[in-house]
């Protein structure tokens, strides 16, 4: 289907608060068709019924190491009835030099969307400005929308409502946080942030939600930010390739999610975490191994929401 105006997926605002209301609507609508009536599910490389990117490619580019993103994009696309071309960038000319700009213009000319995994937000707004079909942010330092679409989804498949919702943040200000303060300004819900000084998120992201009309509380206190939270979430105190990491894990240790944490938050709080996680750093064995824990379901939902993420780029779901 070809769109009067190519659409992108960089960040959640891309999209907008009801287009991702439909993804999420989409996305538990497919997931619950792969169901059979005794319970069981289909084989994972069946098509779904509709088929509806028969005959679409996917390029994928990874400048970093990559399994939930590597595996449920591709796995999303074949089960719209797509296929898939995945490239690590060392061993394209990308690696030896060649420009974004000239990568895109190629590539668009071979495939119908390009997902990248990069460093440098920069470098995907240039993948996006030229190329001709549409390019999905797999992750960059700046932020993580299709992880943030796979948190929203299991939220409201464990029967939470988004809208007024308290979610709780402890540790780093990084690209995750950025994309949960981004989707707070959208859906409405509100985020108290816990970090030490000097590992803030960016600012521009506090001001958008704050603006949007959200709560956000940042503070340097962990019971504080966990107080009567509805979801409690974490990541990875320190990043592929960042220095100084003894450092920093020391000004993060008392932000770790552990039982006393989690008895400061609601009762029927989830505990959510985008993996791969450092247990007995960011988070005990406790807790993401306890009943609270959704991270397995989180990580499942990576395929169905970005089938839905595919779809809404090329202009099968609106809203």
């Amino acid at each position: 289907m070809s769109l009067t105006k190519k659409r992108d997926f960089l960040n959640l605002s891309d999209a907008g608060g009801n287009a991702i209301a439909a993804m999420i609507n989409d996305a538990m609508a497919r997931k619950a068709a792969r169901k059979f009536a005794d319970g069981g599910e289909w084989p994972k490389g069946m098509v779904d019924d509709d088929a509806p990117l028969k005959g679409h490619v996917l390029g994928m580019i990874f400048e970093k190491n990559s399994t939930r993103t590597r595996v449920s994009f591709d796995m999303a696309i074949r089960q719209l009835g797509g296929t898939s071309i995945v490239m690590d960038a060392g061993g394209m000319q990308l690696g030896r030099g060649e420009s974004i700009a000239d990568t895109a213009r190629v590539l668009s000319r071979y495939v119908d969307a390009i997902m990248i995994r990069t460093d440098d937000h920069e470098k995907i707004e240039q993948m996006a400005k030229y190329a001709s079909v549409p390019v999905i942010n797999g992750l960059t330092d700046l932020s993580h929308p299709c992880q943030i679409m796979a948190d929203m989804l299991t939220i409201v498949e464990h029967g939470k409502s988004l809208p007024g919702l308290n979610i709780a943040w402890f540790g780093d200000g990084n690209n995750v946080l950025h994309s949960i303060l981004e989707a707070a300004a959208l859906m409405k819900f509100n985020v108290r942030i816990a970090v030490p000084q000097g590992y803030e998120p960016d600012a521009a992201f506090m001001d958008m939600a704050k603006n949007a009309g959200a709560e956000i509380l940042l503070t340097r206190d962990a019971a504080e930010a966990a107080k009567d939270a509805d979801i409690i979430v974490t990541d990875t105190w320190v990043s592929m390739g960042q220095e100084h990491a003894h450092n920093k894990l020391a000004a993060m240790a008392p932000y770790q999610v552990n039982d006393d944490l989690m008895k400061q938050a609601k009762s029927g709080a989830l505990f959510l975490h985008c993996l791969p996680a450092h247990v007995g750093e960011e988070v005990s064995e406790e807790v993401i191994e306890g009943v609270q824990s959704v991270v397995f379901d989180e990580a499942e939902n990576r395929l169905h929401a970005q089938k839905s993420v595919l779809l809404w780029c090329f202009g099968k779901i609106n809203g």
